[in-house]
């Protein structure tokens, strides 16, 4: 797998992207941690935090194609480098907040839209136009684990610093460690190579949205994705009060993130092999059917600290490894000159279902005393999130250029 990564530059440009998206997914995917200590210390309740929360999963993902478009247009490094200053400022701004309409402000837009400029569809996006084919999957499965390894080194760390000095001081670190990434930008901010003379004509970025709306294919692919939006954004948000419901402590709803985290490090690894050997839809099948498989393993386990551990491990694997065969796809689709704007888009419907599995869990939680309902839900969801993308348009391999 690696060694596609072989050629000058390939793995300079890879980690770079790595690098940033571990900051800006390890804060990101870290904020469930907040939610006791925001509601003690606030009193506004789980509700107003869970919208708040679960307006910034909107806004991340509705960032995503606008950040991608000027990014594949003007080039990604003003687009990064302003999101690292907003996930930042972002951060610096909440333990100010003691308010639902401004924690909506600090975590709900400034966080999450800084975060989203600095994540998947600019960063995926940059990199594939700056590597050959043969080391897009690769690239993409090392950039994603970049994601899945800053969760597992921030949930752990924001953890025992929210332990150690308090959730604001927590912030407030969080806000020093992204401003010390923006140094990457500059790798990802070189000017393309031309063009080699045989590459297919640009149709223009408007024709290929419109291409994509269209295609039956890219419908189903983005259905598909709702459904694991709704699925991780109620966990990275809810799973601590899952834990303290359970009377477990709090520390091992950090750990369970981390652990997510790392599996997902290996998960992303072997979902870029994969996508270079089999089709990406059947690598999605088997992603998210096993997820809903996991869930029933969790409802049906006793609620001890190794069934979290165990069920962190194996939602893990496939927790953010659904993003390169998703990503392959919307290349082989459409190409990947406008993949930027195209595969956000994608992360756009991902983020439609964060809203709803933020949102809805803090609901459910009010009004029944406990997140059943929500695991029903996620079960069915991860069940017709594996049989949509089965009947998707996919060429075999070997991938046509893009």
């Amino acid at each position: 797998m690696f060694r596609t990564l072989k050629q000058p530059g390939a793995w300079v440009i890879t980690l770079a992207a790595a690098g940033i998206l571990m900051v800006t997914m390890g804060a990101r995917q870290s904020l469930g941690l907040f939610v006791s200590p925001l509601d003690s210390s606030t009193g506004l309740g789980v509700v107003a935090i869970s919208l708040a929360m679960a307006v910034g999963q909107f806004a991340w993902g509705a960032i995503q194609p606008l950040a991608g478009a000027v990014a594949d247009r003007y080039g990604p490094g003003r687009v990064l480098f302003g999101g690292l200053l907003l996930l930042a400022l972002g951060s610096a701004m909440t333990p100010f907040m003691d308010s639902t309409s401004g924690l909506i402000v600090s975590l709900g837009l400034f966080s999450a839209i800084g975060s989203g400029a600095g994540s998947f569809s600019v960063l995926i996006g940059a990199s594939s136009q700056r590597l050959p084919l043969a080391a897009r999957a690769a690239a993409s499965g090392v950039i994603n684990a970049g994601g899945s390894f800053g969760q597992f080194v921030f949930a752990p760390l924001l953890q025992a610093l929210i332990q150690l000095f308090g959730w604001m001081a927590a912030m407030w670190s969080l806000a020093a460690i992204t401003l010390a990434a923006t140094p990457l930008v500059r790798v990802l901010a070189k000017p393309l190579a031309p063009p080699p003379p045989q590459a297919v004509a640009d149709v223009g970025l408007w024709h290929s949205v419109q291409a994509a709306v269209g295609d039956r294919s890219y419908q189903l692919l983005n259905l598909g994705f709702f459904s694991c939006g709704f699925h991780i954004a109620f966990l990275v948000t809810h799973l601590p009060g899952e834990v303290a419901l359970c009377g477990l402590p709090s520390a091992v709803a950090s750990w369970a993130l981390a652990i997510i985290g790392l599996a997902n490090v290996f998960g992303s690894l072997y979902a870029g092999s994969c996508v270079a050997r089999y089709r990406s839809k059947y690598v999605l099948f088997w992603m998210y059917a096993s997820r809903a498989l996991m869930i029933v393993f969790y409802l049906l386990a006793p609620k001890t600290d190794l069934t979290f551990y165990v069920f962190a491990a194996g939602l893990g694997f496939t927790w953010l490894a659904t993003v390169p065969p998703t990503a392959a796809i919307v290349g082989k689709l459409f190409g990947v000159r406008y993949l930027g704007t195209l595969f956000g888009m994608t992360l756009l419907a991902h983020q439609i279902g964060g809203f709803f599995g933020a949102y809805l869990g803090g609901l459910a939680l009010t009004r029944f005393g406990d997140y059943g309902w929500m695991w029903y839900a996620d079960i069915a969801l991860a069940a017709a999130a594996a049989l949509v993308n089965l009947p998707i348009r996919e060429a075999a391999l070997p991938h046509a250029a893009g």
